[in-house]
């Protein structure tokens, strides 16, 4: 979660592509390189976007890493040598690097329109590819039968449902969220009651997270959260969904995702500004956001898709894990990255202050 709020070790994890990839060996007659993340992350684009595009398009898709940072397109844009079509860009430097001009506008009417999307996956520069969340789980074998937690608030009883909580180190992002939503403001007032009364609002979070202080065991790393629930250090934490689905279906752990409270954010795809092969750019990122294509992904890793035609196309074992399922979007809070590239830093160094205290 470099920053704000982000898709992180969950996506980061695994092993590095070394170097630029292809999926076969003979080239369409159209070729793009696209940026990402690599890992697990880049396998699961592979196997949903990439070997696919061959057949269905007649494109070849090559592959590299990046490391999130605007330099790295911007020395591209100034210099006018472009490595890449496309990239998977976090929302905050989506938004960024469109204000800075260094993303190109996309053809939304090439797109299907903005409306496809869900809230906040449609920007100026950048379409929504995987829509990921921030969770707490507990451990299914510290609480069970009838006493169960079932709402953000239960995360921060620790009278009804005692034990360690654990709790995100790097930034107060979610955090901040979860604990107003936890003392009650609704979920689809949060942002506006920080944006009208930040100062009474960010005393009010900091006061419910403080009421769980002592008993707070912090995480810094994606795989940290699940190990702590594993070896029974917490009994409940804060975590990224991907990261507590893979532990549950692959490792086979006893964790329940309560989806309640949570925080959704996205990944986009962006093309870099002034790019030659624009519109070679937008076929590959039309095709990646028809629903069809990009419901594939969820086969692969546990982000869900961002429109709604998309998950509707999942099968509904996979789909009732991901962020998105309708079952679990009742009280969901969408990141309003705006507010938080506007208060990032200050909050950030008064998380970390009162931390230390």
């Amino acid at each position: 979660m470099k920053g704000i709020l982000r898709v992180s070790a969950a996506v980061l994890a695994g092993a590095a592509l070394a170097g630029l990839q292809a999926p076969s060996t003979v080239l369409a007659q159209d070729t793009v390189t696209v940026a990402s993340w690599g890992g697990a992350y880049s396998a699961s684009q592979r196997g949903a976007y990439y070997e696919p595009a061959a057949k269905e398009i007649d494109m070849t898709v090559l592959e590299d890493e990046w490391g999130g940072t605007l330099s790295e397109i911007r020395v591209q844009v100034d210099s006018g040598e472009y490595k890449w079509h496309v990239i998977d860009s976090e929302s905050g430097t989506a938004m960024a690097g469109c204000d800075e001009g260094l993303l190109a506008e996309l053809d939304w009417e090439m797109l299907g329109g903005m409306d496809r999307f869900f809230p906040g996956a449609a920007l100026d520069c950048g379409v929504g590819t995987i829509s990921w969340a921030t969770i707490y789980a507990y451990d299914g074998d510290a609480y069970s039968g009838d006493n169960v937690p079932t709402t953000i608030a239960d995360f921060f009883d620790l009278e009804a449902f005692p034990g360690k909580r654990g709790l995100y180190a790097n930034s107060p992002a979610a955090s901040i969220e979860m604990a107003l939503m936890a003392d009650g403001v609704p979920a689809d007032e949060v942002y506006a009651y920080l944006r009208d009364n930040d100062e009474e609002a960010l005393n009010r979070a900091f006061a419910k997270l403080e009421s769980i202080k002592h008993e707070v065991i912090w995480w810094d790393t994606g795989a940290m959260a699940p190990q702590l629930l594993s070896d029974g250090e917490v009994s409940m934490t804060t975590a990224w969904n991907g990261r507590i689905y893979n532990a549950v279906v692959k490792e086979g752990k006893n964790f329940v995702i309560v989806w309640d409270g949570q925080t959704i954010d996205y990944d986009h795809w962006v093309i870099p500004a002034g790019h030659p092969e624009y519109d070679l750019a937008m076929k590959f990122v039309e095709y990646a956001s028809r629903p069809e294509v990009m419901a594939r992904q969820s086969q692969f890793i546990s982000y869900g898709p961002t429109t709604a035609e998309a998950g509707a196309l999942i099968n509904p074992d996979i789909l009732q894990h991901l962020p998105t399922a309708a079952a679990n979007l009742a009280n969901a809070l969408w990141v309003d990255t705006v507010w938080w590239a506007d208060h990032e830093e200050e909050l950030t160094e008064r998380f970390q202050v009162w931390r230390s205290q």
